[in-house]
């Protein structure tokens, strides 16, 4: 049975996904370079790890969910990183979001030492994470998916098989094209309708009612309308990831001229201050 845990990184939903697993009475040992939701899990029970070596060794799993331009590459192979701790036959699972050349070169560094490896991007917002509702993308032996379920429950609420490792990291690339692209399209929507002398609440009142209503529009719309950004997905982050959206569909000889412009639109926010807001803050770049 899989009981003890190390959990390395404790981001916008990391630090919700690790609270979550307290709750299940795990033994859980975590890790994060920012001291603060450290402290706020020690406080719940967790025990806190000098160094990512330390929470991975002796783990029966070991979860990571850290983003590719910043902590990633350190804390897995730098010399106080999980694998200068981690013992043969745990399991690795990586739940951030990468390039597929970083996924695959984990999950080749972990055969090598091993360590059994699964591609597990997750999908989903603070909220999403707080509630243990996030949805769990996974590639790799689905009979390790199986073993690790009971686990993923307590802070995912649809865990879905997609294939062999990097296929999870693939299709997350298209969930971050759509969600990004709505998120477009509302803001868009939002500050057009603004212009024709619509208030915002009237707007989202019509589209709710009809074939583009969607949990996104009708959430996001609403903290907009608040004039509350607060990061539950910070628009660096959803920039990061079209930039390797972007990436892999050139390698596939494939234009995608909407998300150009989408892509575009995201990096004149962080350009302007906005990427450690939510995602939704990406409307401020039209009401300039």
């Amino acid at each position: 049975m899989l009981r003890n845990v190390g959990f390395i990184g404790l981001g916008t939903v990391g630090r919700y996904m690790a609270a979550n697993l307290l709750k299940g009475n795990y033994k859980l040992m975590v890790y994060d370079s920012d001291s603060e939701p450290v402290n706020e899990l020690v406080g719940k029970g967790a025990v806190a790890a000098e160094n990512p070596m330390v929470a991975a060794k002796g783990k029966d799993v070991v979860i990571i969910i850290r983003p590719e331009k910043e902590r990633l590459r350190p804390d897995l192979y730098g010399p106080q990183g999980i694998f200068a701790g981690i013992d043969p036959g745990t399991i690795l699972v990586d739940m951030g979001t990468h390039s597929l050349e970083s996924t695959m070169e984990m999950a080749d560094e972990a055969a090598r030492r091993r360590v059994m490896f699964l591609d597990a991007p997750v999908w989903g917002t603070k909220e999403h994470a707080a509630n243990g509702l996030m949805t769990i993308l996974t590639g790799g032996d689905q009979s390790l998916v199986g073993r690790c379920r009971e686990l993923f429950s307590y802070f995912g609420l649809n865990i879905i098989h997609i294939g062999e490792i990097g296929d999870a990291t693939r299709m997350k690339f298209l969930v971050n094209l759509v969600q990004a692209e709505l998120m477009q399209a509302l803001a868009e929507g939002l500050v057009f309708g603004e212009k024709l002398g619509f208030n915002v609440d009237k707007i989202l009142e019509v589209l709710d009612s009809g074939g583009v209503a969607s949990p996104l529009f009708h959430s996001k719309g609403r903290t907009i309308a608040r004039g509350d950004f607060t990061r539950n997905l910070a628009l660096k982050y959803v920039h990061e990831q079209l930039l390797l959206v972007m990436e892999a569909a050139k390698k596939v000889n494939l234009e995608l001229p909407a998300a150009e412009v989408v892509c575009a639109s995201y990096e004149q926010a962080v350009k302007d201050g906005r990427g450690e807001e939510d995602f939704s803050a990406v409307v401020k770049v039209l009401r300039k």
